[in-house]
């Protein structure tokens, strides 16, 4: 069962604000991804703001796009894209509807649904790796585009719904540099995590990809 947490759902209000007022304010929320095989509730750890037509770092810098869509959209909808043609990625919309801007789900810690997690990520050496990365994260939650605009904010059993949890306090709010951004968003120092927890993923800077000869 989950621990002793506030199961309350967060209205779409807590989203319907700038990127970087939600983004550290997810750290200690409880995300629960409801599944045919049972529900899995994951406390978040790790998040990064990406602020749309400001940010060259983000999908919606150049506009819309039928990728990128669901950004666009009102704020508290689900937003999953995939890259290098094998992981999932999974992001909370934030802001007002027209102004793409949202939070990437970069880790988190298993607090119910365990087994389940464990048969998704067999890979992972311990229970603290189950969600350690935004692929990872996706994985153990059985996230893919199937549910690219789901309403985390609607009424009734949803396949994702985030939970009002334990809130961190600012001191235990570290930030930095987002993970493996280049160019002039590259400098932006916002990615945010609970400091010392052991399911943050560790920092890389991005690595150009070499094209193969």
């Amino acid at each position: 069962m989950i621990a002793p947490v506030d199961r309350t759902p967060l209205p779409r209000e807590f989203f319907d604000r700038p990127v970087l007022e939600v983004a550290p304010d997810l750290l200690g929320r409880v995300l629960v991804r409801t599944t045919p095989d049972g529900p899995i509730a994951l406390r978040l750890t790790e998040v990064e703001a990406y602020d749309g037509p400001n940010d060259p770092g983000s999908h919606a810098y150049r506009g819309p796009t039928p990728r990128n869509s669901v950004m666009f959209g009102p704020p508290g909808h689900v937003y999953v894209y995939f890259t290098y043609g094998m992981w999932h990625c999974m992001n909370l919309v934030c802001g007002p509807e027209g102004v793409a801007s949202g939070v990437l789900l970069r880790a988190g810690e298993i607090i119910e649904g365990t087994e389940l997690a464990r048969k998704r990520r067999i890979s992972a050496r311990n229970d603290k790796e189950l969600a350690k990365g935004p692929a990872r994260l996706a994985t153990a939650l059985g996230v893919d585009r199937a549910l690219d605009g789901t309403d985390a904010c609607a009424a009734g059993v949803l396949p994702i719904t985030v939970l009002t949890g334990t809130p961190v306090s600012s001191e235990q709010v570290g930030t930095g540099p987002r993970t493996g951004v280049a160019g002039d968003g590259g400098v932006h120092p916002w990615r945010f995590w609970i400091t010392n927890d052991p399911t943050v993923s560790p920092y890389r800077a991005h690595a150009p990809r070499r094209r193969s000869t």
